[in-house]
């Protein structure tokens, strides 16, 4: 995860607000607000889906507490049927999003009255207030000590007594310390090493970055280039965002809508934390540092390029499995079920690095199959770090979504008899 002006910085142009649904809406404005605390902390997609999960699941939280349609597993949360389920809603939110970006809490307070303006008095409005609120705190005290931020970096780097390696340390190496939303442990998912260095897979991979993603590579034409570096944004800023784009297109439940906005951040964040898990056990080799010792790797099918660079710069932590693929993977099994895994209205994405250019899709498999290329295109991954990255955030996207949030017997069948995925 970059810390630079391109990777992982929360990039997307954001269009005027519009009070369309209260979810969507509120989704844009957390999206706004975290852009606004500067790059320290649009910078980081981890933290970023961490804060749009705790906000939606608050949400979700205060919304169910009003509506019997749904399971209510919150005891410390009690019912309120009387309660005006769209106060409890806006409360919940404006309360996380105040709690975590203490310096957007004048705008969010602003947009928090002007919403709240909207909702005729009475008790049934001030009790939704009350409830919303409450739901947030709970939700806060859940992961004040999750590990996402304070964990010390204790990494060592790989040396021996008197020999320099570079000095910077990677990112997220601390991932034992961190909390998921979902699954049981952080290597419940984890996939089996990486391929052999005498595999014909390894050969295969390791000359499809070595010449398609290469800096200078004459194999890649000017439109895969363009999105090697428009996938330079990645997780939950492009995910939010197409959920925000196919949620406009699609009449659903209150209730309905904030779970899918909570799942997929939930699912993308404990993707997250399952891939970095699995990249610091196996500790593989970069592109970069694989193709510049190429003949040390035993096997005559990989020859060393001294001088090879990648397109993009190469994230500092290890490169199997692709953390941009399990991420996508999570997400899109999450959209999927929700808005459908074959052709969508179309829906577009712009990048602020990139202001001039616009990429429209009309499925999410489009869109996810795009990204998977552009980091082999990007010279940054390698295929089959790809296709486990992928597989691995396909799992966790499948688990999230049938074990969290579980509709009650009412809705039940209408929400899993959705199509989970499409591969």
């Amino acid at each position: 995860m970059h810390l630079h002006r391109f990777l992982f910085a929360l990039a997307f142009i954001m269009p005027p607000l519009a009070r369309a649904d209260l979810i969507v809406d509120w989704n844009q404005r957390a999206s706004a607000a975290i852009v606004a605390e500067g790059p320290s902390v649009s910078g980081n997609p981890i933290a970023m889906a961490r804060a749009l999960a705790i906000m939606h699941l608050a949400m979700f939280d205060a919304i169910v507490a009003c509506d019997p349609s749904f399971n209510h597993d919150t005891p410390a949360l009690p019912r309120e049927t009387n309660a005006n389920p769209q106060a409890a809603a806006h409360a919940a939110a404006r309360t996380v999003l105040a709690a975590l970006y203490a310096g957007q809490e004048k705008t969010v307070e602003e947009y928090y009255a002007d919403a709240m303006a909207a909702i005729p008095e009475g008790d049934g409005k001030a009790s939704g207030a009350a409830l919303g609120e409450k739901a947030a705190r709970l939700r806060l005290a859940q992961r004040q000590a999750d590990g996402t931020f304070g964990s010390p970096d204790t990494y060592r780097p790989f040396t021996s007594p008197g020999t320099y390696v570079p000095t910077g340390l990677p990112v997220v190496s601390n991932i034992a310390l961190r909390k998921p939303f979902v699954m049981q442990s952080n290597s419940q998912f984890r996939p089996g090493p990486p391929p052999s260095l005498d595999s014909t897979t390894w050969s295969r991979d390791f000359n499809e970055t070595k010449e398609w993603g290469a800096v200078d590579s004459k194999r890649r034409s000017a439109w895969q280039t363009e999105t090697a570096r428009f996938w330079e944004q990645l997780g939950p800023p492009a995910w939010n965002s197409v959920a925000r784009s196919l949620s406009a297109g699609q009449s659903m439940p209150l209730a309905q809508r904030a779970r899918v906005f909570a799942l997929l951040n939930m699912a993308m964040f404990d993707a997250y934390l399952a891939v970095f898990d699995t990249k610091y056990h196996y500790h593989f080799w970069r592109p970069i540092t694989a193709i510049r010792n190429g003949d040390r790797d035993g096997y005559d099918a990989t020859e060393r390029d001294p001088a090879w660079r990648p397109l993009i710069d190469t994230p500092p932590h290890p490169e199997y499995p692709c953390a941009h693929c399990a991420a996508d993977g999570a997400a899109s099994v999450v959209l999927k079920s929700a808005y459908g895994a074959g052709k969508l209205p179309p829906f577009k994405l712009t990048f602020l690095a990139m202001p001039d250019v616009t990429r429209e899709y009309d499925s999410i498999q489009q869109m996810q199959s795009e990204i998977f290329m552009a980091r082999i295109w990007g010279g940054v991954h390698f295929r089959h770090s790809n296709e486990v990255g992928e597989a691995l955030g396909t799992r966790i996207g499948d688990y999230v979504a049938k074990t969290a949030l579980t509709a009650a017997p009412s809705l039940a069948k209408e929400v899993q008899g959705r199509p989970t995925r499409s591969r």
